[in-house]
């Protein structure tokens, strides 16, 4: 007769909690073999070796119901494919983790003094701001579908004219330099202004380091101040006045976005241009919207984002009415290819994070959907648009 274990003496050789097991029985994932006539549970060798199988996969990520799932399938090629997805998930999981460390240690670098709660949050919270801005271009520069950086296309539409001052106001990272580096004319004067413990802190290292590639007369200038405080401004005021400020990417970050504004056109040279962004473009929520309807699936949440952004948009405007009498729209259009139904599923959620109830309900439709249309095309286009303005008082 085949020697049976309790569930103390199975947990016992697995290195497990008694109340594991009882958990995987409940799940479904490991029944009993029989009881004793007390109603105690009993397992054989074979649920050994089950339970071995959930802990394998338990400790490299799989969920207790995933593992239910692998667990019924028998077919090589399924538990393989449910591997990489593994593999795929827990990398996500691995940058997440690096995103944090990087942004723990920045707020570190950025708290000279002993800090308090309310101002590590605060930094947290901008820090975090910028790397979301930082995966959105990496994204975009997985699936763009045109041949061009984005931030050439932002330089393109800025026009800037040899011998202007510019102010780039929260510079980060430099992309809108970096990028261009070779198109930037003569005698440029660029002033990028951002707070030590950010990305600027690189930009200036490659700055430095590339200089002498820059047009004949031009140069790069860092100011290492916050550009929410009125002194940084008292002092920016009594420098030669700018022919060219810039605040891109920057509305999200601010405390009081109109303050800011009215900042900006102090030092403003007369005929000088205020360059911004504040509110995004509704193109791909357009999309999302046409093919929620063309699915026969709920939309209502679609149609409230869009409004929302029109609403932003005219606040904005209204906004900047106040202090230019010249506003000038530019829009700047992209074009993203995706060939993996996982991707779009993911940049939905991303878009829509509150939705779960829906995705819970039609994930499978959607991922169906893209499956079959990627196929037959190729790929799936999803056009994007951003809006820029160009302010000035005449």
């Amino acid at each position: 007769m085949e020697e049976k274990m309790t569930s103390g003496e199975i947990a016992k050789k697995t290195g497990i909690s008694q109340k594991a097991i009882r958990l995987y029985d409940e799940k479904g994932l490991l029944k009993p073999t029989g009881y004793t006539e007390g109603k105690y549970r009993l397992y054989d060798k074979e649920a050994l070796l089950v339970l071995e199988k959930i802990i394998a996969l338990k400790q490299v990520g799989f969920s207790l119901e995933e593992i239910k799932e692998n667990l019924s399938c028998e077919n090589g090629m399924e538990i393989r494919t449910a591997l990489e997805h593994q593999i795929e998930m827990m990398d996500r999981k691995r940058q997440q983790l690096e995103k944090s460390i990087a942004c723990i240690q920045r707020a570190l670098n950025r708290c000279m003094d002993a800090p308090d709660w309310d101002s590590i949050a605060e930094i947290l919270r901008l820090i975090q701001i910028d790397q979301k801005a930082d995966d959105a271009h990496f994204q975009a520069l997985r699936h763009e579908a045109d041949n061009e950086d984005w931030y050439v296309k932002i330089y393109h539409s800025l026009n800037i004219q040899a011998g202007e001052r510019v102010m780039d106001i929260g510079c980060g990272y430099g992309k809108l330099w970096r990028n261009n580096w070779d198109k930037i004319p003569e005698n440029i004067t660029v002033s990028a202004i951002d707070i030590h413990g950010s990305w600027a802190d690189d930009f200036e290292v490659y700055a430095l380091k590339h200089a002498s590639e820059l047009a004949a007369g031009t140069r790069l200038e860092f100011c290492w101040k916050d550009v929410e405080k009125e002194e940084t401004w008292q002092e920016l005021k009594h420098r030669k006045p700018y022919n060219r400020i810039i605040a891109h990417y920057l509305f999200g970050f601010l405390q009081d976005k109109e303050k800011l504004i009215e900042y900006a056109k102090s030092c403003l040279a007369e005929g000088g241009i205020f360059c911004c962004n504040g509110a995004g473009g509704n193109k791909k929520y357009l999309f999302w919207k046409e093919l929620f309807e063309k699915l026969e699936l709920p939309s209502d949440f679609v149609l409230a984002k869009i409004a929302e952004k029109e609403k932003n948009t005219e606040v904005f405007l209204e906004m900047l009415k106040k202090y230019f009498s010249q506003i000038k729209e530019i829009q700047i259009l992209n074009h993203m290819c995706y060939g993996d139904s996982e991707e779009l599923l993911e940049l939905l959620k991303v878009d829509f994070p509150e939705q779960k109830k829906f995705f819970s309900v039609y994930e499978e439709k959607l991922r169906a959907y893209f499956k079959a249309q990627i196929t037959e095309n190729n790929g799936i286009t999803i056009e994007t648009n951003a809006l820029f303005w160009q302010c000035r008082v005449m």
